[in-house]
């Protein structure tokens, strides 16, 4: 059973930093590339970046280079998404997933495969 539990979100203030966690189980990290998306309120579902063991890390917005990195612990089944100075417009539940079919990254929601709930961040300024 292939499960994914996204964690970390909460509120912080303007220039801060949080780590959402995505814990996987019932995948190995070499078959599958983990992606984050997130839906800030009112807008539509949008493509943060993914990892994979071919690929490492990419992101998919100039403001999130640079802000955002992504990595795995020592198991490699949790995937971390650090986010460091984040800004008001960062605000919005992430979401991680995992793609089994084609193990390069993509921001595309629908080739991906399993999805966590969300965790919601929200920035004040």
């Amino acid at each position: 059973d292939v499960q994914l539990q996204a964690s970390g979100g909460g509120l912080v203030q303007a220039g801060g930093s949080l780590r959402l966690s995505c814990a996987v189980s019932g995948l190995r990290f070499d078959d599958y590339v983990i992606g984050w998306f997130r839906r800030a309120p009112g807008k539509e579902r949008e493509a943060v970046g993914c990892i994979s063991s071919s690929d490492g890390e990419e992101f998919y917005k100039d403001s999130m280079k640079g802000r955002f990195t992504m990595s795995t612990d020592y198991s490699k089944t949790t995937v971390y998404l650090q986010m460091n100075k984040l800004r008001p417009e960062d605000t919005a539940d992430y979401y991680c997933t995992a793609k089994i079919i084609g193990l390069t990254c993509s921001r595309y929601e629908f080739e991906y495969h399993y999805w966590g709930q969300g965790t919601q961040v929200t920035v004040s300024s």
